[in-house]
């Protein structure tokens, strides 16, 4: 199976994807395939949203929208044009996914099979319903992809790299089980913004989508401000209220009153609208339902500050500070070579031995 073959399969898959890219879903029977899987689909997302309370019919489709978008030919054509894929000696690559948001781990994935390796998927139990069924998907498309991909529940055996992601904790692990592999090890990384207090109502309001998406659950959600001194917050909450229908689904009401009465009970300064609350905190991972902010003096020392804790931040959303910013409400919609940690997937690829 040549580079153009596997390329065509995941530009189906875009196809296919886009028919569950909004509500009420809608099959296209021009969709290769659409026939056998369609149907399929819906029940596994069915499946995932009475698996995992968090992955609502909301956010899967922001996923599936997403990644229909990212899956097209162009787009492909543009991530993968600078790298040469000639004489590349395919290996078995494993991948320890995450499960804190819808098909978190797709783009490992994809990196992976778009590089032609075979690949060895450990998925998270919070999110184990999705992939396989879409893999199906791709080795129908495009039969070569059969006995390429492999799922599994079990340790971890019979492989010559891997990507694993997790927790700062469980990246020890990692680091110590597979110091003898060729290994991408990703630990935690929070985003966070930068206000000036010069933002209109529609960049606040964009930010809103940077912080309650996935309700914050992932990496490249914003869990933390940094404001000049005497920031004024008013704006920046009235820029927040279009999302006060969150309060409603019931786990992210546990986790805001249960943080709620934490801060309350120890006396902690902060302020909160009903479905959101703001601590001033030096951390960078803030817990469901809260976002910490920080003062900074001036911008001279915001920099050094960012410079000094790269490792800790995944997403920096500003306006005219960083030439690596990314745009208020941009955060979940990165390319496909906005890669995570800034450590080129492909380029990890290409070199195993």
């Amino acid at each position: 199976m040549d580079l153009r073959q596997r390329i065509n399969a995941f530009v189906e898959l875009g196809k296919f994807l886009k028919q569950f890219s909004e509500d009420p879903f809608k099959e296209n029977n021009a969709i290769l395939h659409s026939d056998l899987f369609f149907d399929g689909f819906k029940h596994q997302i069915k499946i995932a949203q009475e698996h995992n309370a968090w992955f609502t019919k909301e956010n899967l489709i922001f996923a599936f929208n997403g990644w229909s978008k990212s899956l097209t030919e162009s787009s492909i054509n543009s991530w993968i044009i600078n790298y040469n894929f000639n004489n590349l000696k395919s290996k078995k690559v494993a991948i320890i996914m995450a499960g804190n948001i819808p098909l978190v781990g797709f783009h490992d994935f994809l990196s992976v099979l778009i590089s032609g390796h075979d690949v060895v998927v450990k998925q998270s139990s919070n999110d184990k319903h999705l992939l396989p069924f879409l893999a199906k998907y791709l080795e129908t498309v495009e039969p070569d992809f059969k006995g390429k991909i492999t799922f599994t529940v079990d340790k971890l055996a019979d492989f010559d790299a891997v990507i694993a992601t997790g927790s700062d904790n469980t990246a020890r692990y990692f680091e110590y089980y597979f110091k003898g592999k060729p290994s991408i090890i990703r630990k935690n990384r929070n985003s966070l913004a930068v206000l000036t207090g010069q933002e209109t109502e529609t960049e606040l309001e964009a930010l809103s989508e940077d912080i309650f998406r996935y309700y914050g659950l992932g990496c490249r959600n914003v869990s933390k401000m940094l404001v000049p001194k005497d920031y004024d917050f008013q704006n920046f909450f009235q820029a927040m209220y279009k999302w006060h229908p969150i309060i409603h689904q019931n786990k992210y009401a546990n986790n805001y009153d249960y943080n709620k009465a934490v801060y309350l009970m120890s006396e902690f300064d902060m302020l909160e609208n009903g479905f959101l609350m703001i601590k001033e905190d030096s951390s960078y991972a803030s817990p469901i339902a809260t976002v910490f902010y920080e003062y900074y003096e001036n911008s001279e020392a915001l920099k050094d500050k960012l410079e000094a804790d790269s490792d800790k931040i995944q997403c920096i959303v500003s306006k005219g500070l960083l030439d690596t910013e990314i745009p208020f409400g941009q955060t979940q919609n990165p390319q496909l070579w906005d890669y995570a940690d800034n450590v080129d997937t492909i380029d990890f690829l290409l070199k195993i031995s």
